[in-house]
């Protein structure tokens, strides 16, 4: 269920989500717009967001703990992470296109939505918390969604 402190581990997670985000809305893919998001999925996304970022900062559980096979779950989400700032470098030394943004990166289609979700859900798993693994579905359906949108209009 999950033990309330504060997860600095949640926090570096959190900063390496942020972070490149922010530096993005300086640098956003030429001819991009977020007018035409469903409604439905953008509900999603903001409510997800809301629930991992704060999820993610009050439970202790993601914290390091001794190490077992258990921690592997960890190693993954640190992986998917690490995955999802090169990602980013790779966008950020590109052109900055549409199909820059929303192209497949070693393998992962809509890296920039599915990297990120996949990474907090094995955080959710190393830390038995269930309320993070909830709140990362409802992100999911949300931000996936909202990439899978935006690739679909892109190749339309």
């Amino acid at each position: 269920m999950g033990h309330l402190g504060f997860s600095y581990t949640g926090l570096i997670f959190l900063l390496m989500l942020v972070i490149p985000n922010l530096i993005w809305l300086r640098y956003r893919p030429e001819g991009y717009s977020a007018g035409g998001e469903s409604k439905m999925l953008l509900l999603f996304e903001r409510v997800g967001q809301v629930s991992v970022f704060t999820t993610a900062l009050i439970f202790k559980d993601f914290n390091l703990h001794p190490w077992s096979a258990w921690s592997l779950w960890l190693v993954g989400a640190v992986t998917l992470m690490l995955l999802y700032e090169g990602w980013w470098i790779r966008y950020f030394r590109s052109s900055k296109k549409m199909a820059d943004f929303y192209g497949p990166f070693c393998c992962v289609p809509v890296p920039g939505a599915a990297l990120p979700v996949a990474a907090f859900f094995l955080l959710g798993i190393y830390g038995k918390v269930i309320w993070l693994i909830i709140a990362v579905a409802i992100l999911g359906i949300g931000h996936i969604g909202i990439h899978l949108q935006h690739l679909r209009e892109m190749s339309a």
